[in-house]
């Protein structure tokens, strides 16, 4: 007990030193924190992609439609528990400049993403009107919307000025819901683009969300799936959630390996600063080492020591560091809203991942820069120690 006291008194020994140091490590702790924070939101799709969901698409392009008679059919495949057609629809709000996720989607959909929490009575309310929608919370309070609201929407792929009343909003069953989303029923859309286009037009799905059993092998039913459109006009391309959520995030992979270098560099810059601080207290405390070893202390006394004071500052520093980024994050999840970039960033929040790696750079960096200073008091001889008395 009385070394853990030694350690945290030569800690705050040089008081301005120390919390400088701290200050230095927490301001360092801040930028790694929020450069990983920035690639988990990037992730927040992947990471809440669930394993029993295939999304097929056209295997020529997302941009091109599937028959609707595709539905039914895949349906029939088995360990297949339910399908859901759906459409990016592509619309923004009164301003082009103001968009967010928007999709035509059909009777199944909400049921395979059971994480969309609504109430029965907004479901069903939802359900039993043609114009009605569902939008997320953070949607509903980045525009001030309520229930039963009159919203107005703008389409670009299929033009015009579309009307619908707000009959649900949904919450998320975890804090990586993307809680950004708007979602109207697809026969509503299907009824307007049969009157401007035509039948030949119509019928025609973006992509389907296919819910498998839990037991089923997502590899196995997507080949099966793909197997029996083979050689047609419309082949399709199946996948897990997770990998089609992954092809997004790949187009940015430049810019998440960049932001990965910096916060190894980030981690780099603390080690210095602290390795700094410690460089100069051992060379101060040479003498009190000659000392110590003179009365009886052994190495690992003075590595115990050493290390300890290392690790104090270095976890005070990730506290300090921990405390303002969480700050820091609230306040730049607030920003996103009100400065509508939360379509960027739908999930925005300090992950329990990302505050293990903090600390785990602490006390790496910690026992790190503790590791010369001990061995050069391990190794002095005490008669040089002695020497540098008065």
């Amino acid at each position: 007990m009385k070394i853990f006291k030694l350690v945290f008194k030569n800690a705050l020994r040089h008081k301005l030193r120390s919390i400088l140091t701290m200050l230095g490590i927490g301001v360092a702790i801040l930028l790694f924190g929020l450069i990983r924070t920035i690639i988990s939101a990037w992730y927040a799709g992947v990471e809440a992609s669930a394993q029993n969901r295939l999304v097929v698409r056209n295997a020529v392009s997302l941009i091109f439609p599937l028959p609707l008679a595709y539905r039914e059919q895949i349906g029939k495949i088995s360990n297949v528990e339910n399908v859901s057609a759906a459409n990016w629809f592509g619309a923004y709000y009164k301003d082009p400049n103001i968009f967010f996720a928007n999709f035509a989607v059909d009777e199944n959909y909400l049921s395979i993403y059971p994480e969309y929490r609504l109430p029965a009575e907004q479901k069903e309310t939802y359900w039993r009107e043609r114009d009605a929608c569902v939008v997320g919370r953070k949607l509903a309070e980045r525009f001030g919307w309520k229930l039963n609201d009159a919203v107005r929407l703008t389409g670009t792929i299929v033009q015009g000025d579309w009307d619908f009343v707000i009959r649900g909003i949904y919450e998320g069953a975890q804090p990586t819901v993307d809680e950004t989303q708007f979602f109207f029923h697809w026969d509503y859309m299907n009824e307007r683009v049969r009157q401007i286009f035509g039948d030949g037009g119509a019928d025609n799905v973006g992509f389907y969300v296919v819910q498998i059993a839990r037991s089923a092998n997502p590899a196995q039913i997507s080949e099966m799936i793909d197997a029996n459109y083979k050689n047609s006009y419309a082949e399709t391309k199946t996948e897990t959630e997770s990998a089609f959520q992954q092809g997004f995030v790949s187009m940015s992979g430049t810019i998440i390996v960049a932001m990965r270098v910096v916060s190894i560099v980030v981690v780099f810059i603390i080690l210095l600063v602290l390795a700094n601080t410690m460089a100069m207290t051992a060379r101060e405390r040479m003498t009190e080492y000659a000392v110590m070893k003179t009365l009886g202390f052994r190495p690992f006394h003075l590595i115990g020591l050493i290390g300890g004071e290392s690790l104090v500052i270095a976890l005070g520093g990730f506290v300090l560091g921990l405390l303002l980024t969480n700050q820091v994050v609230h306040g730049f999840a607030s920003f996103l809203v009100t400065a509508n970039l939360s379509a960027f960033f739908p999930v925005f929040e300090l992950k329990n991942s990302t505050i293990t790696l903090s600390f785990i750079a602490a006390v790496v960096v910690g026992l790190a820069s503790a590791i010369f200073p001990a061995w050069r008091a391990v190794k002095m001889r005490i008669a040089d120690g002695l020497h540098r008395i008065g």
